[in-house]
């Protein structure tokens, strides 16, 4: 029985082997759920203009730069300065605190941080994919914190909903 089972995980293992190459040859899909044209080599993501009333200075930066880092990452594409075979432009349009939970007293239990971006997104290859669309991810804090205790963190885990949502969006056609 376990030299059958032990087959059985050989077999797999060959099969997952030898279809790998096939998958990759077409250069549309990858593993990491991007799917780019062959003949699309190039990307641009201009920094991100920050256009909120409320201020964060380091939020146009830190998002510009993981984005920038999650396409490096996770795609095979050579980052350009300008006139890229894709291209990215963003700007912060929204940062944002409202309660989300009030107390029986009236008085603001939890808060809720939204940041929304939007972002316009060209394929100089594809015209047709193009588009403007906004994003926006929040998290939520208890109204005991003081939004500076607790802004870097939050800023942390909006980003990455950010970024994942953008790159989902822009390469992985979901």
């Amino acid at each position: 029985m376990k030299l059958r089972t032990f087959f059985s995980s050989c077999m797999a293992m060959a099969v997952l082997a030898l279809a790998a190459p096939l998958f990759q040859s077409c250069g549309i899909y990858s593993f990491s759920g991007t799917s780019i044209q062959p003949d699309v080599n190039t990307v641009t993501i201009n920094y991100f203009e920050y256009k909120a009333l409320r201020v964060n200075p380091t939020l146009s930066n830190d998002l510009t730069e993981a984005l920038k880092d999650q396409f490096q990452r996770l795609t095979r594409l050579e980052q350009v300065d300008m006139d890229g075979d894709l291209e990215i432009v963003g700007e912060i349009t929204g940062y944002d605190v409202r309660a989300t939970a009030v107390t029986a007293d009236e008085v603001a239990a939890q808060n809720r941080l939204t940041v929304t971006v939007k972002i316009y997104f060209t394929n100089r290859k594809y015209p047709e994919d193009d588009f403007e669309k906004s994003f926006s991810a929040y998290a939520d804090y208890d109204s005991m914190q003081s939004l500076d205790a607790v802004e870097a963190t939050l800023c942390e885990d909006i980003i990455d909903t950010l970024i994942e949502d953008i790159f989902n969006a822009t390469v992985a056609n979901w």
